[in-house]
């Protein structure tokens, strides 16, 4: 007897007050009924054909099934639907929500493409693509916001951050990084924040290798970003948050000369700096002596160090960290900063608010899973990083759509559960597709809002 008979029908008899019987033959259903929001966020952003037409296509055209733009779109909208791997494509091939997400007819229409032709996909690709890839993803995001805030933008803050990938395998430039303890890639990810807006958008994902300096292609990236961020903002002011890893002689002397360019760089601690905050650090302890809590001071100097070609304005925090039942310790923290605002404005207002960055990169890790680079080329794993981040930007738009709704502010693995994974069933006439979706669904006023967001209108 086969699994597909064994699970035909289950029956629960002792269940309810009535027997109850499950059977798997709803024809045309999905789970995935919500995903055509994905789908109109995708048409406000033109992302994934902006995307897929940097892809060239050197396959003979008389064997060709499915078309670049579908494999993209059919990536990127199962990694936003929770469908990080390519094997999830035999799960996948004849949903008929996923088949509408690619243009196919949801009855009728082929199944859509198999793993091993998936996985030819995103092996694909070289570095030049991939750079391709990098700049469209880019350009679509700053066009998008461009748009939206009709190029008022008065300060937009650019943030990079690098993380740890681990890897499980032989996948190429996979080394041992002993900061983190593990084999891993080392990518960096950079995000765009306007105004006072508390969104964090995705804008860059580089993948690098497991021994990669933090400071690796950062110079190049914020060089590109500005370019294009002065075109699409000419009167925004911009505000560069970088932590310590990136505070090297190239990148602060690129600051320095760039007009309307504040920046505030994390900087290692030295025995220098330390003399420095040794007066504030004493009267620190004496503070958390007395209080019996942790304590803190600011202040400030004028520092120069080896590669620097002038002094640079330089904030630390003199902190003395206490724990019940353990020792008081010193946490000396300083930054290098152009800013000319007092030394706690600029810590506590300023650089702490880099802490947002970090639930953006856990949202890519744990709701869209961003590290599932287990191909064995390099290449190949950037390009399911690119992925990733196209699925995410889509999530992004889906959130800022939410507005004043309980989904506002929602983690994108909670947007997916309460907005994407509604059952659904398809009817398909001569006229048009009906998408039946539970009447008692919860957060149907949410979803409704965001369709009306995105072009839809009330029926």
């Amino acid at each position: 007897m086969s699994e597909a008979n064994i699970t035909q029908c289950l029956l629960f008899p002792d269940l309810f007050r009535k027997r109850v019987v499950a059977r798997f033959d709803q024809e045309h259903g999905s789970s995935d009924g919500g995903a055509v929001l994905l789908k109109a966020a995708d048409r406000r952003l033109g992302l994934t054909g902006r995307l897929a037409a940097c892809l060239p296509d050197e396959r003979e055209a008389g064997k060709v099934t499915h078309e670049l733009l579908e494999l993209f779109r059919q990536r990127v909208f199962s990694i936003a639907c929770g469908y990080p791997d390519a094997n999830d494509a035999a799960r996948l091939g004849d949903d008929p929500i996923h088949k509408m997400l690619v243009d196919r007819d949801p009855v009728e229409g082929d199944p859509l493409a198999s793993q091993p032709t998936l996985s030819r996909f995103e092996n694909s690709l070289g570095p030049k693509g991939l750079y391709r890839l990098g700049r469209a993803l880019a350009d679509a995001v700053i066009e998008r916001h461009r748009r939206r805030l009709h190029r008022r933008a008065h300060r937009i803050t650019i943030d990079l951050d690098p993380t740890e990938d681990p890897t499980h395998g032989a996948q190429q430039l996979s080394f041992f990084n002993g900061h983190y303890g593990s084999w891993c890639y080392l990518p960096v990810l950079g995000f765009l924040s306007f105004d006072h807006e508390p969104e964090q958008h995705l804008f860059t994902a580089v993948l690098r290798a497991g021994n990669a300096p933090d400071k690796l292609g950062a110079h190049a990236i914020l060089w590109r970003t500005l370019l294009r961020l002065r075109k699409a903002f000419p009167r925004a002011r911009y505000l560069v948050r970088l932590d310590a890893g990136f505070a090297c002689p190239e990148i602060l002397d690129y600051l320095d000369g760039q007009p309307g360019v504040d920046y505030v760089v994390g900087m290692p601690k030295n025995a220098v700096l330390e003399r420095r905050a040794r007066k504030p650090m004493r009267k620190a302890h004496r503070m958390s002596a007395m209080s019996e809590r942790t304590e803190h001071l600011y202040g400030e100097c004028r520092h120069r160090t080896r590669g620097w070609n002038h002094r640079r304005r330089v904030i630390f925090k003199a902190e003395v960290v206490r724990h019940p039942g353990r020792e008081p310790r010193e946490n000396p923290r300083f930054l290098i900063t152009n800013l000319k605002n007092a030394p706690q404005w600029v810590y506590e207002r300023v650089y702490c608010q880099r802490g947002d960055v970090e639930n953006r990169v856990k949202e890519l890790q744990e709701g869209l899973q961003i590290d599932r680079t287990s191909c064995t080329r390099f290449w190949a794993n950037q390009f399911r990083v690119l992925l990733t981040a196209a699925a995410y930007v889509l999530l992004q738009e889906l959130r800022l759509q939410a507005a004043r709704t309980s989904c506002g502010r929602a983690q994108v693995s909670t947007l997916r559960e309460h907005l994407i994974k509604l059952g659904a069933h398809v009817v398909v006439s001569a006229r048009r597709v009906v998408v039946h979706l539970p009447a008692s669904f919860p957060f149907r006023n949410a979803w409704s809002q965001i369709a009306l967001g995105l072009g839809a209108r009330a029926g």
